[in-house]
């Protein structure tokens, strides 16, 4: 029997908005403002769109700027959500010392049970967190990939042993970073198999005027995209994607 699913990609800057304001008094003051009223707007989003799967890059774990609450769980408990989250920086790094980079990180959210979930960290970069997890009928991957050219190569050859061992249907997204555009990941889609749910390259960054293509959710050929949108949201500065498929 098919069944649909709504999945949502957002990287929701740690809930800390977007604009001129943003920037003021100095360049990217915003990170070190409270998000309380942003990240409302972003939860009454999420609300509005009801996804069955959720992919959140760069969420507040709990630091000063949420008044010490985890934006993940806030959205699991008001949406009623099984969730993981952990902070993106590798076992060991300065981040990890340091009071707000040690809160940040990524998050999945499934209406169904999560029934197993794994982190794994690249060798490469400063961003290093790979979420697996995994319901009933669908396993899912969600990234945030380095900044550095040479970094992001060694992250997805990383990636396609992961995928390699896989053998259900799969979805991988986050923010991938590829600055370079979507040649970045012909060799990658080539050789995992994956198809990405936005054929026609739609851009979602800056989301106030959307350029560059930088979020994906790319997917095992089982899984057939019925709808996929860019939303026009500009709650962060990367605009969300919405896929709807059926499985």
């Amino acid at each position: 029997m098919e069944r649909s699913v709504r999945f949502l990609l957002y990287n929701i800057r740690y809930g800390t908005g977007n604009g001129g304001r943003f920037h003021f008094p100095f360049p990217y003051a915003g990170y070190l403002r409270q998000s309380e009223q942003n990240f409302l707007k972003i939860l009454e989003f999420i609300r509005s769109v009801n996804p069955d799967v959720l992919g959140l890059v760069e969420v507040d774990g709990g630091s000063f700027r949420t008044r010490r609450k985890c934006q993940a769980e806030m959205i699991a408990e008001q949406l009623g959500y099984h969730h993981v989250v952990e902070t993106k920086y590798g076992f060991g790094s300065m981040a990890q010392k340091m009071p707000l980079l040690k809160a940040q990180g990524n998050a999945v959210l499934t209406r169904a049970p999560i029934v197993s979930y794994r982190h794994h960290y690249f060798d490469e970069g400063m961003k290093r967190l790979v979420i697996q997890a995994c319901t009933e009928h669908l396993t899912i991957f969600l990234v945030h990939l380095s900044l550095t050219y040479r970094n992001r190569q060694y992250q997805l050859e990383r990636l396609y042993r992961l995928i390699r061992a896989v053998d259900r249907p799969m979805i991988l997204a986050g923010d991938f970073n590829v600055l370079w555009g979507m040649r970045e990941l012909e060799l990658f889609l080539g050789a995992t198999g994956l198809v990405s749910a936005n054929p026609e390259k739609k851009p979602s960054y800056p989301s106030r005027a959307p350029k560059r293509e930088l979020d994906f959710i790319l997917h095992s050929p089982e899984l057939k995209v019925i709808n996929f949108q860019v939303a026009p949201v500009t709650y962060s500065d990367h605009a969300p994607l919405i896929c709807d498929f059926s499985m």
